[in-house]
């Protein structure tokens, strides 16, 4: 019995050295969900249909998906790299110019960023981001020949900040703005978003 009860102790204090070794805020693997405001700026930019003139913004509500790793270098300062997938609601951006109706949806968009930051706090983050990101979208012209359609993936760059908090040992939320520019070097097609995100850590 003192057996038993000795290693189920013994079981019970690593586990809980584990857990408080894994719980050091900012350094370790993450998983999380966010969602926010997105706002499309097109001018005109290049599609599988031709240059189509749009000038024009739509703002939208945005969602997704995220993983990554962060790694604490210094006791204030925190390296990491992030994966994430977003999808909007009500993006579509349409113009007409009377000849057409031009209609340029983006579809989904997904992104490879790396992020620098500064513990200003043992549980906030303040923090860079910049990398990757490529959009699937959908352009459609309306006009006395009918209706054409086509789809094509846009490479682009992002770049943002935010500031991240640790409300316990496993989750944190944050708060950041992203400018993504997907003019592949042809018109205008930039990406402003405000996201808010709660992130799991491992």
């Amino acid at each position: 019995m003192k057996r038993i009860v000795s290693s189920v102790a013994a079981l019970a204090l690593a586990v809980g050295l584990a857990s408080a070794a894994s719980a050091e805020p900012f350094n370790g693997p993450y998983v999380g969900v966010q969602a926010g405001w997105n706002q499309d700026k097109l001018g005109t930019p290049s599609t599988p249909l031709g240059n189509v003139a749009i000038d024009r913004s739509q703002d939208s509500f945005s969602g997704g998906v995220f993983a990554g790793y962060d790694y604490k270098v210094s006791p204030r300062f925190v390296i990491g790299a992030e994966a994430g997938v977003q999808f909007g609601n009500d993006d579509s951006v349409a113009r007409d110019t009377g000849a057409a109706l031009v209609t340029v949806d983006p579809k989904r968009s997904f992104d490879l960023t790396a992020r620098a930051g500064y513990l200003v706090t043992d549980n906030t983050l303040l923090y860079a981001r910049g990398g990757y990101t490529n959009a699937r979208v959908r352009t459609s012209v309306e006009d006395a020949a009918g209706i054409r359609s086509a789809s094509a993936n846009r490479d682009g760059w992002l770049v943002g900040g935010g500031l991240e908090h640790a409300i316990s040992d496993n989750v944190s939320a944050r708060a950041e703005y992203r400018y993504s520019d997907l003019d592949e070097g042809n018109g205008k097609f930039d990406r402003h978003q405000a996201l808010f995100g709660i992130a799991y850590r491992f």
